[in-house]
């Protein structure tokens, strides 16, 4: 559970922060998660084998199959030298996408990657928390997700995109 992602957003007045609660089994698979927006009065969901919803209407993912016209969302850390390296992975990836948004909630940015309004994510020094819900959403609308390495001095993070482009994003990003 997250109580606030997106904390700096809030603490700013910035409109861009949410509640990220996930269910998990046994195993430590999320089964069920709830990323609410109070701001926008969105809540998404979504249930293992099920659809991801926003407010009680299923959604999808927006389907692109170009990385070059992809919308992709991302996430920097609050340490200078981790941020160093997440800039030098956005520059190189900047010229190959349509563009790169970071507006500061992993939650919510994952929920809106399920929903179709970006294409793609990745982000390092991500917590469980921050992602095991919107992650889930992700599963459930047919996203590829996948694990990043640690780029030290950034910790493990987490990339998600349609199987037309993951790989070729992963190649930018893992590195």
């Amino acid at each position: 559970m997250d109580p606030l992602d997106g904390t700096v957003n809030y603490l700013f007045g910035i409109p861009q922060w949410g509640v990220s609660v996930a269910l998990e089994d046994d195993t430590g698979a999320a089964v069920a998660g709830v990323v609410f927006d109070p701001m926008r009065d969105e809540c998404w969901t979504a249930v293992a084998g099920g659809r991801p919803r926003l407010n009680g209407v299923p959604v999808a993912a927006s389907g692109r199959t170009d990385l070059h016209t992809a919308l992709v969302a991302t996430g920097f850390g609050y340490d200078t030298a981790v941020r160093e390296v997440q800039g030098t992975i956005v520059a190189r990836l900047l010229p190959h996408v349509r563009d790169i948004r970071r507006l500061g909630s992993a939650a919510l940015d994952l929920a809106w990657l399920a929903g179709g309004r970006y294409d793609a994510y990745f982000e390092r020094g991500v917590k469980p928390w921050d992602i095991a819900a919107g992650a889930l959403m992700c599963r459930c609308a047919g996203l590829e997700v996948h694990k990043l390495d640690p780029l030290p001095p950034s910790e493990v993070g987490l990339l998600v995109a349609p199987s037309a482009f993951a790989a070729e994003l992963l190649s930018f990003v893992a590195r």
